[in-house]
Parts: structure tokens; sequence; C-alpha cells
């Protein structure tokens, strides 16, 4: 796992933003998933936090203005960008939430976004991931659908894989909770969220403009199954 992250492959590949400029999308749908559990936490804690734009995002919020935020990512590259945010309740560190060196350390609630389909042992890294926090908030990547199977989306082209992704596993929304729950999770809460509608103006392209028709309309009958034929969704999932 470490490699590309750690030796700053994956900082050019995303153009030395490492998605920053999709994190207050994210940050709306997390905060959308604690304020309507009633969740008040203390401290919130990132794994895989990138560049901290997640957190900074998270500490504006009035109804988390007490909150202690803690970000951890295995990338020096990475926690050189959040050196960048000026907040007084976010701290972070350039080392492995789930190592030795913090095995004492524990959290309210953990936030582990867009992260397990990338790690060889997903299995085992959930499974760590569940003692770490009272509260878990899981953003997973729907990659398999109708799709994606039908355009061999997932077959690298040159070594390299569309939009320079690095997923190592692809989910369905079953398959999914189905791995938190098989690792012990008890799942409260989840929803889909939409990157190809929330984030269109920052990635557009008339590529998935058209595809966002069908997807839009097939929402309306049914997001599971819009999702399942045409991809482009996430899965929000709050668990203890």
């Amino acid at each position: 796992m470490g490699n590309i992250y750690t030796s700053g492959e994956y900082l050019e590949t995303t153009g030395q933003t490492w998605h920053s400029q999709d994190s207050p999308w994210k940050a709306s749908q997390i905060f959308r998933i604690i304020s309507k559990n009633d969740i008040h936490p203390k401290n919130i804690a990132e794994i895989g936090c990138g560049a901290g734009r997640i957190l900074e995002e998270l500490s504006k919020q009035s109804y988390l203005a007490d909150v202690q935020f803690e970000g951890y990512d295995i990338s020096s590259q990475a926690i050189e960008l959040c050196k960048k945010i000026d907040s007084k309740n976010c701290n972070f560190s350039c080392s492995d939430l789930l190592g030795e060196e913090n095995a004492q350390r524990h959290f309210d609630t953990l936030l582990v976004i867009d992260v397990f389909e990338h790690v060889p042992d997903y299995i085992g890294f959930v499974e760590k991931c569940r003692k770490k926090a009272d509260y878990k908030i899981y953003h997973i990547p729907i990659d398999l659908s109708v799709s994606s199977v039908l355009r061999n989306s997932f077959i690298p082209v040159g070594g390299v894989f569309p939009g320079g992704r690095s997923h190592l596993h692809y989910f369905t929304d079953d398959w999914a909770l189905a791995t938190l729950r098989e690792t012990g999770h008890e799942i409260i809460d989840y929803f889909y969220t939409s990157g190809s509608f929330g984030l269109f103006w920052q990635h557009p392209s008339i590529k998935l403009a058209i595809a966002n028709g069908p997807r839009w309309l097939f929402s309306k009958f049914s997001v599971p199954f819009s999702a399942r034929c045409f991809g482009g969704y996430s899965l929000l999932v709050l668990a203890k």
C-alpha cells in the first residue's frame, strides 16, 4: 500500500492536490450523517486524511465547534499539505493510526473516507478500524456496476487505470455493507452519495454529462438500481 503514497507518485497523479478539491462536498455529506444521527463527539480522527481538507471543513461547523480533530496519514507529502491548514483544533500526524505507535489511541468517531478500497488486506484493515473508535464513518465507492463491467473499466491501459485510480478492490453496495457486518460492525445508518452529480462542476466533461442523464432519470425511481446499472455513487455508512 505504502509505495505510491509515500513516494510522491500519488501526489503527482492528483496534480499536487491529493483530491482536496473534493473535500468540501465530502465533508458536507459526513456532517449530514453526524447531525442526522445526533452524534456529539468530543474528538474525531481521520485515517488516510490526505491534505486534511475534510477535517478543516468539518471544524468550521458550529455544531462541531468544541471537537478536537486529528488526521493521520502515512504520506509525508500529504502531511506537508496539511500544514497549510490554520485551525487551532486540527492536528495532523505522519504515522499509521493502526500501527504499534498508536496502539493506545481511541476516539469517539473515526473517519475512513475512500480508503479501504486502496488497502491490500482490506478485511484486516476494517477489523482494526472497528476497534479504534465508538463510531465509524466509512465512505465507500460503489465501483461495480453493469456499466463498469461492460466497459472493462477495471483493466489498466498502459499500466494506468482510468482517471489515475489506484483502487485495489471494487464493491457493490451489498458487498460493502456485508464487509462491514462480517468484520463485526453494527450498521446504524447509511445513504448513497453521488460524486457524479455533487462534484460535476469540479470535474466537468461531456462524457460525464451524458452519463448523468440516465443516472439521474433512474435515480428518481430507485437510487440503488441506478447505482447498480450506471455507477457514479458511493455509500456513506455510520457504524458502531
